[in-house]
């Protein structure tokens, strides 16, 4: 289910969205969209990438799935 939001956006943004849009015969809504899926897989890379950062100093650990089993009391 889609629910509306209000964005301020700067005004040559809003010229180039809606150039895009017309050349592409998408609505702004569909283009941001898009832009914002994009952005998030940006995002798992920069956090992917801080995890293994935070493995490489010791800042986390990893627990192994058996580890975890045992500690929520499942028997495999």
């Amino acid at each position: 289910m889609k629910k509306a939001i209000n964005i301020r956006l700067e005004q040559d943004i809003l010229q180039t969205l809606d150039e895009y849009a017309k050349e592409l015969n998408k609505s702004r809504t569909s283009l941001i969209e898009k832009a914002i899926e994009l952005y998030f897989d940006k995002l798992d890379e920069i956090i992917a990438d801080k995890r293994i950062d935070n493995l490489k100093s010791g800042k986390s650990s990893v627990v192994s799935l058996e580890e975890v089993f045992k500690k929520a009391g499942i028997d495999v």
